[in-house]
């Protein structure tokens, strides 16, 4: 068993504000996902750019590195936006406007990751839920559109 983990193990009740990210590459056509990346059309819930991503290491240095340890912070920049922005926003709700302003690649057909060089491609939107890409833009469009509940007289 793995942790940590959107399942919770003694009930098997789902989180309702986890998210689950895959990285993008930086390439275009087959290469658009991460060889490395995690996939799954019900575990995985977005992708984000996770493939030669500047980032700091130790010893106040820099480097590009690669991994859904590169794309989690891109999709955690785009939550702590919505929340600073829209604070009456519940971790909830943030999630869902992150899953339901990705975008779409509807025809695109990728290289499944891990798999050999011969094997068939696959379309990008077998590899998660939302079959998309998250989009800070898209997100703060549709949080927008989301008013606060005003208290109870």
């Amino acid at each position: 068993m793995h942790f940590p983990r959107k399942e919770d193990v003694n009930d098997r009740k789902l989180a309702t504000n986890w998210i689950e990210v895959g990285a993008l590459s930086w390439k275009d056509g087959e290469n658009t996902v991460g060889t490395f990346s995690n996939y799954g059309k019900k575990s995985v819930d977005v992708f984000a750019p996770g493939v030669d991503i500047y980032s700091t290491t130790p010893e106040q240095k820099y480097e590009s590195l690669d991994g859904t340890s590169m794309a989690a912070p891109v999709t955690t920049g785009v939550a702590a936006m919505l929340m600073s922005y829209f604070p009456h926003l519940t971790a909830t709700q943030v999630r869902d406007i992150i899953l339901k302003s990705t975008i779409k690649l509807p025809n695109q057909k990728v290289k499944k990751p891990g798999a050999e060089d011969g094997d068939a491609l696959v379309p990008f939107s077998d590899l998660s839920v939302t079959g998309g890409v998250v989009n800070v833009y898209e997100a703060i469009k549709l949080a927008q559109s989301i008013k606060p509940k005003l208290p109870k007289r």
